[in-house]
């Protein structure tokens, strides 16, 4: 079905421009509001124009410029195709017979600003200001026939911030970025352009395409893609702004997004929750106070009595619905066996046994204290009983100088030293 569709379109639009057999045509033109969507172009925004699946919108920048813009015009008319063409304020005032030759077309004429500054989005508001209006001036007075381009703005290298958003959307004019580009401003070969809105068009399936009329490339380039479009199955779409005898074209908000999210498809957010008619409003009860776990039958007279801050009035308590049950209804839970607190014969012979182990392990280590104790006392009366004896001849010793000879009491005290033995005094 889509494909008969698709053949239809394409029948009918070559059907459109006689003498081109192969010409790709305009498929259909849409109308939209600036004011109900003043932003556009997935390049920097979150929606687009409302396209269906292979549909293409032209779009040529910088113009109008003689030498390129013509040859563009000329090669859209030997397709039937209509485009969007967004001119320069100072390019129209240089050549007013290219602005009035792109209305005289069919195609829409929109405006790029007045001297296409680069850095639009670094220049203060108020020169940014100056630059939108003066370009619509200038492109209203090469149209001179009273009226005024199309409320369609694209800024220069789509350099553009809140300030530039927000005065266009006060002047009711929609800002245009763009889907996919071409590069064809670089210094990149015609091939090059051609392959580049190709891949890029077959990678969204749809959408706007960003080229530039001031390019010898483009015009090199332009039949190329025209021609592939048409054997890929894709439309052109016109785009032409509302007005009091021209309505917008009826959309629905997901339209307006590039890839709107599937109802066979998973997504990421909570779904919409759905109206429900309710036959009336649903009451719940009203709880008991003798639900809680805790009486108010003298909040006031305590809040009253703590003294602290101004006493509040008294608050009407809760009707009481039921009464607490008798102490005797009460569930009571069952007395615990006597069982339970019996210990098993095995597990008291095991609570026995560690403690003898316990007091067995003690008493050899405090054996070993004391064995170890004798033992350094019985080294050093050996030490003291292998001394040499003192001379008995009588003659006493000789002494260095200012040495003393020990007192009698002194010595005594030393043999009569006590030894005390696992916990025995002995002499």
């Amino acid at each position: 079905m889509g494909l008969l569709t698709s053949v239809t379109a394409q029948t009918a639009s070559a059907a459109g421009c006689p003498g081109h057999p192969d010409a790709i045509g305009t498929s259909r033109t849409i109308v939209v509001d600036p004011r109900a969507h003043p932003i556009i172009g997935t390049m920097q925004y979150g929606k687009t124009l409302p396209l269906e699946d292979h549909e293409v919108v032209l779009t040529f920048d910088d113009g109008p410029l003689p030498k390129y813009s013509n040859q563009i015009l000329d090669i859209l008319a030997s397709h039937c195709a209509k485009a969007t063409f967004f001119l320069v304020g100072s390019q129209a005032h240089a050549n007013p017979e290219g602005v009035r030759r792109v209305r005289d077309a069919g195609h829409t004429v929109a405006t790029h600003t007045q001297n296409h500054p680069g850095g639009m989005d670094r220049l203060p508001l108020d020169r940014s200001k100056q630059e939108i209006e003066q370009g619509i001036a200038s492109v209203t007075a090469a149209l001179a026939d009273g009226t005024a381009p199309a409320p369609f703005l694209r800024i220069p290298g789509l350099r553009t911030n809140d300030g530039i958003e927000q005065f266009a959307r006060s002047k009711g004019l929609q800002v245009w970025s763009a889907d996919f580009p071409a590069d064809d401003w670089r210094d990149v070969s015609a091939a090059r352009v051609y392959e580049l809105a190709i891949k890029r068009l077959e990678a969204k399936g749809k959408g706007i395409l960003l080229l530039h009329d001031i390019q010898a490339r483009t015009v090199t380039a332009l039949p190329r893609i025209l021609h592939e479009l048409k054997v890929r199955g894709y439309r052109i779409v016109h785009v032409v702004p509302a007005t009091p005898d021209r309505p917008a074209t009826p959309t629905e908000p997901q339209q307006w997004q590039l890839h709107p999210p599937s109802e066979m498809v998973a997504i990421s957010r909570w779904p919409k929750v759905p109206k429900f008619a309710l036959a009336g409003p649903a009451a719940l009860p009203v709880p008991a106070l003798s639900d809680l776990d805790w009486h108010t039958t003298d909040l006031g007279g305590r809040a009253a009595r703590r003294g602290r801050g101004v006493p509040l009035p008294p608050a009407a308590l809760w009707p009481r619905q039921t009464t607490l049950p008798t102490a005797g209804t009460l569930a009571a839970l069952p007395v615990p066996a006597a069982s339970l607190f019996k210990i098993p014969e095995s597990a008291r012979m095991t609570l026995l046994a560690s403690s003898a182990r316990r007091a067995a392990t003690a008493q050899a280590r405090s054996t070993e204290v004391s064995s170890a104790k004798l033992a350094g006392k019985s080294r050093r009366h050996a030490r003291a009983a292998t001394a040499p004896p003192p001379a008995s001849t009588g003659e006493a010793a000789p002494q260095s100088a200012g040495a003393t000879a020990p007192k009698p009491a002194a010595q005594a005290k030393r043999n009569g030293r006590s030894v005390r033995v696992a916990g025995l005094k002995k002499r």
